[in-house]
């Protein structure tokens, strides 16, 4: 709740995202442009403990950009939590529940859960307006369930996001 950019994260940033996709990225809260940097942090403690030969730039890029799907003000701290507590006690009501479209007084805490379910793909959508096509094929699936064709970027990628 208390997450902050620093000086030398932003400089990470700038020398691992292009122009366009810094902008998506500084649209998302903070809380996860935090949790963005520790995602890419961790990813690469992964490939550097491995024997994997894979692109750290594309790694780094997926890792940072995972979650902007997530803007700021679409689902902050209290939406995520609202959001995961709808999704474990009553995940049957949370997928009916989620909305697109503002209509009553559940707008925000449907939309909310609209984002949390939808954001790899809402995201892609980003990447491929920016070009980033590679990228967005594997943060739309960032969410799925592990299939045996996945790339091991993915699989990194997904490793990296549970275990932050």
């Amino acid at each position: 709740m208390t997450a902050h950019i620093r000086e030398d994260d932003r400089q990470f940033i700038e020398l691992s995202l292009p122009e366009a996709a810094r902008g998506l990225f500084y649209q998302m809260h903070p809380a996860d442009q935090a949790h963005a940097l520790n995602v890419a942090k961790t990813a690469l403690q992964f490939v550097d403990k491995s024997n994997l030969t894979i692109d750290r730039s594309m790694l780094l890029r997926c890792a940072l950009l995972h979650d902007v799907g997530r803007k700021k003000g679409d689902l902050d701290i209290w939406g995520k939590v609202f959001a995961v507590l709808v999704t474990h006690y009553a995940p049957g009501f949370a997928r009916d529940f989620a909305c697109a479209t503002a209509t009553s007084i559940w707008d925000k805490p449907g939309h909310a859960i609209y984002v949390y379910f939808h954001h790899p793909e809402i995201g892609a959508a980003m990447l491929q307006n920016i070009g980033l096509y590679e990228e967005a094929d594997i943060i739309s699936r960032h969410h799925q369930p592990p299939a045996q064709d996945d790339p091991v970027l993915l699989t990194i990628l997904r490793q990296a996001d549970e275990k932050n």
